[in-house]
């Protein structure tokens, strides 16, 4: 079994995005991003991130379907 980071740092989680880092921060100051603090440090859950994701997925409309 493959041990799978769970913790994600803001330039590992701006890759996994693919976002800017300074996206990561703002998102973070503004409470748009699910973190925890860790000695001063950011990061970022990726279970809670996964989450965040599927929580803004945008569905396709019908129209779309033909």
């Amino acid at each position: 079994m493959r041990n799978e980071k769970r913790l994600f740092s803001v330039p590992e989680l701006s890759e996994y995005l693919s976002l800017k880092e300074r996206t990561i921060y703002n998102w973070a100051s503004q409470r748009k991003i699910p973190f925890v603090k860790i000695g001063g440090a950011l990061r970022f859950d990726k279970q809670d991130i996964d989450k965040m994701i599927e929580g803004n997925k945008v569905e396709r409309h019908k129209i779309w379907d033909s």
